[in-house]
C-alpha cells in the first residue's frame, strides 16, 4: 500500500491509498460519510484481492471520511480541518475529478469509478453531468437512501438550519447532532436537506433525474440485509437501475446475509468485484 495526497483544484489535499502499482487498470472507490478503513475494513479485502488479479485499487477518501481530520491546502499553504462537520456537497465534482486526474497522471489506461454508500450517490451525481471518457465503468456499492437516513430530522430542525443559512450563520456548528449522530455546521446540514445527493429512492416516483442522465455502464451491488431500504434491498437496487438509460447492460449483484458495510462477507464482496472486472475484460 502507498499513501496518496491528492490535490483538489480548491487546494485541499485528500488522503487516499493505492493498493498495487504497475497495472494499466485501476478501480477508484469513493468513500461515504465516515466510510474510512476503520468503519469499512472491506477496503483492505478489495485492494488485496484486486491486486491478486492484476488490478490496482485506490481507496479514495473525500471530505467526510472522518468527522474531522487535518490536511493541507496547497493553494494557501495553510493547514485545514476538513470532515463531515464542514463538507459542502458542491465539492463532489472537485473531489472525484481530483482522483481521476491523479490516476490519469499515474498512467492508468482503464479507470473504473466506484463509490460506497454516500460515495455512490456522489458518483451518480458526477456521472449525471460529467460524461467523462476517462471513466470506463461504474460500480455503485450500497447507494445511500438519504430519505431514510434523514427520517429522524424534525421540521423544527430543518427550519433552524435554513434560518441559520439565511442569516449568514451557516458556518456555525448546530446545537444538535444532525440525524442524531453528525456534528456539523449549518451549511453542511443544509446541503443534506437540499436534495443535491438525494438521488436514489425506494419509491418508484422518487427523483431519479440524475440517474436518468448517466450514459456509462457498470454494476450495482447491495447486501440483502441493507437496513436503509425499508426491508427491500433488491427492489431498491432494481429501482435505481430501472431509471438508468443503460439498465439492460448493467449488472445487478445481491450479496446474501450481509448489510450496508458487508459485515462478514468482505472477502466474498471482493471476489465478486474481481470476477466482475474480469468479465468486463480487465
Amino acid at each position: 500500500m502507498k499513501k496518496l495526497k491528492v490535490p483538489t483544484k480548491r487546494g485541499v489535499l485528500l488522503d487516499g491509498v493505492l493498493f498495487g502499482g504497475g497495472s494499466d487498470t485501476v478501480m477508484i472507490a469513493i468513500t461515504g460519510i465516515h466510510g474510512n478503513f476503520y468503519s469499512n475494513p472491506f477496503y483492505y479485502n478489495i485492494g488485496n484481492t484486486l491486486n491478486s488479479g492484476g488490478i490496482d485499487f485506490i481507496y479514495a477518501q473525500t471530505n467526510d471520511a472522518f468527522g474531522q481530520i487535518e490536511t493541507l491546502n496547497v493553494r494557501t499553504n495553510e493547514p485545514e480541518i476538513i470532515g463531515s462537520w464542514n463538507e459542502r456537497f458542491a465539492y463532489t465534482d472537485d473531489d472525484i475529478d481530483a482522483y481521476l486526474t491523479y490516476a490519469e497522471k499515474l498512467g492508468y489506461r482503464h479507470i473504473i469509478l466506484a463509490g460506497h454508500s454516500l460515495g455512490a450517490n456522489k458518483v451518480i451525481y458526477y456521472l449525471s453531468h460529467n460524461h467523462d471518457d476517462r471513466v470506463e465503468k461504474f460500480i455503485f456499492l450500497s447507494p445511500a437512501n438519504l430519505t431514510h437516513m434523514m427520517s429522524g430530522v424534525t421540521d423544527r430542525e430543518k427550519d433552524y438550519i435554513r434560518s441559520e443559512v439565511e442569516k449568514g450563520r451557516g458556518d456555525r456548528l448546530l446545537p444538535f447532532y444532525f440525524m442524531g449522530w453528525v456534528q456539523c455546521v449549518a451549511y453542511t446540514a443544509y446541503d443534506w436537506i437540499s436534495g443535491m445527493l438525494n438521488n436514489v429512492h425506494v419509491e418508484r416516483d422518487g427523483d431519479f433525474s440524475q440517474a436518468e442522465k448517466i450514459t456509462h455502464t457498470g454494476a450495482l451491488l447491495i447486501g440483502t440485509l441493507d437496513r436503509f431500504t425499508y426491508g427491500d434491498p433488491s427492489g431498491f437496487l432494481r429501482n435505481i437501475n430501472d431509471h438508468i438509460p443503460t439498465a439492460k447492460q448493467n449488472k445487478l449483484i445481491f450479496i446474501e446475509g450481509t448489510g450496508h458495510t458487508y459485515q462478514q462477507k468482505e472477502q466474498q464482496l471482493s471476489m465478486i468485484l474481481l470476477e466482475t472486472l474480469k468479465e468486463w475484460g480487465y
